[in-house]
C-alpha cells in the first residue's frame, strides 16, 4: 500500500519573518515533490525538539492517529550579547540529533545559527541560499533511507 507521506514543519517563531521565509522554501520543495505537510509554530528554536517528541508521544497515548513520515526543524538563532546563543544552538541541535538517532526519525535541520540578521536573511531567502528548501530535501532524503531499511511503508 502506498501511503502519501505527511511531514511536520516545526517553526520557531522568535524571528517570525525569517521563519516564514524558511517555511515557504520548505513548502515549495514539499509541494514540488507531492508531499503533504502540516505546520506547527513554537516560540523558539529551543522548543523544537520537545514539540517533535510530543508529536511522536501522542501516538503512544492514542491522542493522535497522525503519524508523520518526517519532520523539518525551522528557525533562527542570532548571536546576542550573552552566552544564551551558545546554549540554544547547542542544545537544540544535540536534542534533534538524539531524536533522529534514538527514535529513528527523519529530521531535516533548518535552524539557522547566525551572527547577524543580514546573515540569517541571506540563508533563509528563497532567492539566495534557501535553507528551508535544503532542510525539506534532507528530510525527504532521510524518509527514503528509512524506506530502504523498511522502517517506513512504501
Amino acid at each position: 500500500m502506498d501511503e502519501r507521506p505527511i511531514v511536520l514543519l516545526v517553526e520557531a517563531k522568535f524571528y517570525d519573518d525569517i521563519a516564514e521565509e524558511l517555511a515557504q522554501g520548505a513548502i515549495e520543495h514539499l509541494t514540488e515533490r507531492g508531499v503533504d505537510y502540516e505546520r506547527l509554530p513554537v516560540p523558539g528554536a529551543f522548543e523544537i525538539p520537545a514539540a517533535i517528541r510530543m508529536a511522536t508521544r501522542a501516538l503512544d497515548f492514542h491522542s493522535s492517529n497522525r503519524r508523520y513520515a518526517g519532520y523539518v526543524a525551522l528557525g533562527c538563532v542570532i548571536r546576542g550579547e550573552t552566552s544564551h546563543y551558545d546554549y540554544v544552538c547547542g542544545e537544540s541541535a544535540r536534542k534533534l540529533q538524539d531524536l533522529a538517532c534514538e527514535q529513528t526519525l527523519a529530521i531535516g535541520y533548518g535552524i539557522l545559527t547566525c551572527e547577524t540578521r543580514e546573515q540569517a536573511w541571506a540563508r533563509a531567502s528563497r532567492a539566495e541560499k534557501n535553507k528551508g528548501r535544503e532542510a525539506a530535501k534532507a528530510c525527504l532524503d532521510m524518509i527514503e533511507i528509512k524506506r530502504q531499511f523498511r522502517l517506513y511503508p512504501r
